[in-house]
């Protein structure tokens, strides 16, 4: 039963970080619903079904890392890059979406990439199934910094 508990706890930490970076940008969609958008962009339904997803994996990950029975200060390590990764990824929704700083969103988008990649080197030598479960994070990451160089192109 502990277990359970501190994985639903895991999962819910991201989604939780979701919901309020989303709830403090809000009105900031607007103004996205009428800019300029690059080839490839997706719907705009698409984007909290993908980032629940993703929080989701986040989450399950963050639970095999904290309970892998790694080394504490491997642990303590990963589960440090994880939250400051998170927290990077809490802003960027409130740059982009509410304050509109499309260039500077970007080069935050290429820090949150750079941490996701260093999360997912020290998630993978404590435990490889972590890390495989954010590889589709780090891809839309990616993607997403396509679409919000071409948008800050674009506008």
């Amino acid at each position: 039963m502990y277990k359970k508990r501190v994985l639903i706890q895991c999962i819910i930490i991201p989604l939780a970080v979701g919901v309020v970076s989303a709830l403090l940008s809000r009105g900031g969609m607007e103004a996205f619903a009428v800019l300029n958008k690059p080839p490839l962009s997706p719907p705009g339904w698409l984007f909290p079904v993908v980032w629940t997803i993703l929080y989701i994996l986040m989450g399950i990950s963050s639970y095999i890392i904290l309970t892998s029975g790694a080394a504490p200060q491997d642990i303590k390590r990963a589960l440090t890059t994880y939250a400051l990764q998170l927290a990077v990824n809490f802003f960027w929704s409130i740059f982009f979406f509410r304050l509109e700083w499309y260039l500077f969103s970007f080069f935050w988008l290429v820090f949150l990439w750079a941490l996701i990649l260093l999360m997912e080197i020290q998630f993978y030598r404590i435990a490889k199934v972590a890390a495989y479960l954010n590889l589709l994070y780090l891809v839309w990451v990616a993607f997403a910094g396509y679409l919000n160089l071409g948008i800050w192109w674009l506008n």
